[in-house]
C-alpha cells in the first residue's frame, strides 16, 4: 500500500498482527523493500513482530525526485575529499522524516528500528534527534561516516558506481550480479538460481538509477554523524560483517565506541549482504536487542 509520510507518497508493506511488537525496516542505497527477505520478516512475525518495510524515496514504487535533476557525483566526491560542503537534491535527515512520516501514518508513537548500510545512517538520524520514536535500534553493515575510518576497496567502489552495458533487463540484472559478486559475502555465497531471480523481480519491480544516484549525493552531503552520536539512547546493537568490502568492519567498532551501551558483533565471513543462512543469527541478535529496552 502507499502513505503519505512526510508530505510524499511511500510505498510499504505492514506484515504482522497489527497489535505486535512494532519493528521498522529501513533499507539502504538503492534498494527496494523486497530487498529485506521475506524469510527475515517471517522470523519476526513469527515471533509476535509488527514488521514494516517500506520503499526510501527515489527507489521502488514511492515517489520520486527526477524534477531535482541527476547530481554530478564526481565532484560531489571532489569537494568531500577537500573537505568542503557537499550540496545534494534531499539530505539524509528528509529521509529520515519519511521514516518517521510512515510510522505516524500507520499509528505508531515508537518502534524498534533496524537499518542497513544507508538505512543505518538514516536510523542514526532518528535515533538521535527523535529519541521518544526508538525503542531499541539495530545498526546493520553502516557507518558514522568519520573521515579518518577506513574507506571502500577499490573494487567495491568501482561496482557501486559502475552501469549496465545497456538498458536491457538482462544487462541490468547481469550488472546487479556483478555488483554482488564484488560486495557480498565470501563465506556464504549465494545460488546463483536464486539470486539472478530475485534480482530479476526487483528489476521488474523498479529500476530507478537516477535516484540512486541522488542518494548517493545524500550520502556524501551527510559527512560525519560523529556529533549527534551521543544523544542515541536507544538500546544498540550492531551487526557488522568482518568480510565487508564497502563498509570496513572498523566503522562498526567506531559506532561501538561513539554510541553509549552499543553492542557490536562482527560476523565472520560476512560481506555487504544479508547472507539467508545469517537470517536466523541476526533475527536472534535483535529480538535480544528489543527486550533491552
Amino acid at each position: 500500500m502507499q502513505v503519505t509520510a512526510n508530505g510524499i507518497a511511500i510505498e510499504v508493506d505492514d506484515r504482522g498482527p497489527p497489535d505486535g511488537t512494532p519493528l521498522v525496516l529501513v533499507m539502504g542505497l538503492g534498494m527496494q523493500l523486497t530487498a529485506w527477505p521475506e524469510e527475515f520478516v517471517q522470523q519476526f512475525v513469527e515471533r509476535g513482530f509488527r514488521v514494516v518495510r517500506f520503499d526510501n524515496r527515489d527507489a521502488g514504487l514511492s515517489q520520486g525526485f527526477d524534477a531535482l535533476g541527476v547530481p554530478n557525483l564526481a565532484f560531489a566526491g571532489i569537494r568531500y575529499a577537500l573537505h568542503l560542503p557537499s550540496r545534494s537534491p534531499y539530505r539524509l535527515a528528509d529521509m529520515a522524516a519519511d521514516t518517521l512520516g510512515v510510522m505516524d501514518a500507520l499509528g505508531l508513537a515508537s518502534a524498534h528500528l533496524c537499518g542497513a548500510s544507508m538505512g543505518g545512517m538514516i536510523a542514526q538520524h532518528i535515533a538521535a534527534r527523535r529519541p521518544e520514536r526508538v525503542r531499541s535500534l539495530a545498526l546493520m553493515m553502516t557507518t558514522s561516516g568519520a573521515r579518518g575510518l577506513p574507506q571502500p576497496t577499490l573494487r567495491a567502489r568501482q561496482a557501486l558506481l559502475a552501469r549496465p552495458a545497456d538498458n536491457s533487463r538482462a544487462a541490468i540484472v547481469a550488472h546487479l550480479e556483478r555488483v554482488m559478486q564484488r560486495i557480498g559475502s565470501p563465506g556464504y555465497p549465494p545460488d546463483p538460481a536464486v539470486m539472478r531471480r530475485r534480482f530479476e523481480e526487483a528489476v521488474d519491480r523498479a529500476w530507478r538509477p537516477a535516484g540512486t544516484a541522488r542518494q548517493i549525493a545524500a550520502v556524501i552531503a551527510d559527512g560525519d554523524r560523529t556529533p549527534m552520536l551521543g544523544a542515541i539512547r536507544a538500546p544498540t546493537v550492531v551487526l557488522h560483517g568482518r568480510a565487508d568490502p564497502l563498509v570496513p568492519p572498523a566503522a562498526a567498532h567506531d559506532l561501538g565506541v561513539k554510541i553509549r551501551g552499543a553492542q557490536v558483533e562482527i560476523v565472520d565471513g560476512m560481506g555487504h549482504d544479508l547472507p539467508a543462512e545469517l537470517l536466523p543469527r541476526f533475527a536472534d541478535t535483535i529480538e535480544a536487542n528489543t527486550r533491552r529496552a
